[in-house]
């Protein structure tokens, strides 16, 4: 039962840290009652996603984000590094919950948790990944000139990536060549008059499609440990 616990509380994670915590929240951790606000969010959605609502051992796990985060806030680190770290460090919790309280999950069906695993991988291939790589060329961010539209490439980044996601889970590996092919085809002409946008173009990309590649193994991984994933039995 560990492994249906564990990807219950991944699911709820993913959820807390990357959906239901806004730009407001990010930016004002610093605040006490902002912090034990998201703490709040990552119980909450815990309890949802396991159908468990007294279970002492999430608030526990709530307890320890909240540290963590607390950690990461007034530390400073809003680096690659401390995004990782910080990543790291809730994924090692949840593991420590799901072994010492295994039985946790047990009231959803568990249809359920395929769902849930390629729900949490595609959360974290797009809006976690728009995170990572952002962090990773924010530094050279700086030195590059953008006429684009605003918040263009951030789509373009989600949109990438999910596409990487479902190739992968589609078993379509082959298909990710065709998509950095034309990609490169579309950025030839920008990329071309300028080495330092070229270079960060090929960074970015390789970035990104290198972050969702290895989200979608890490997803059929986790689906292998669980029931099939069938759609059918979710139809009425």
């Amino acid at each position: 039962m560990m492994i249906e616990t564990f990807t219950a509380l991944l699911f709820a994670h993913v959820l807390a840290d990357f959906v239901f915590q806004t730009n407001w929240i990010t930016d004002n951790k610093r605040r006490p009652q902002v912090l034990f606000l998201h703490a709040f969010i990552v119980l909450v959605t815990a309890q949802a996603a396991l159908g468990t609502y007294d279970a002492p051992e999430l608030l526990v796990l709530a307890l320890a984000h909240l540290i963590i985060d607390a950690v990461k806030s007034f530390g400073g680190f809003r680096k690659l590094s401390g995004f990782l770290w910080d990543q790291a460090a809730h994924l090692v919790t949840i593991i420590a919950v799901a072994a010492y309280a295994p039985t946790l999950w047990g009231t959803w069906p568990d249809t359920a948790l395929p769902l849930m695993a390629v729900a949490a991988g595609a959360i974290v291939a797009t809006r976690a990944g728009g995170f990572a790589i952002g962090l990773l060329m924010q530094p050279h961010s700086l030195r590059i000139r953008n006429n684009g539209l605003k918040g263009g490439g951030w789509t373009i980044g989600i949109l990438e990536r999910g596409l990487v996601f479902v190739l992968i889970l589609a078993d379509l590996p082959l298909g990710v060549g065709f998509l950095v092919a034309a990609k490169s085809i579309l950025r030839f002409g920008t990329a071309s008059r300028d080495q330092r946008t070229a270079e960060y173009v090929i960074i970015g990309t390789l970035a990104s499609f290198g972050w969702a590649i290895l989200a979608g193994f890490a997803t059929q991984a986790l689906l292998s440990l669980l029931p099939p994933l069938e759609i059918a039995a979710w139809l009425p």
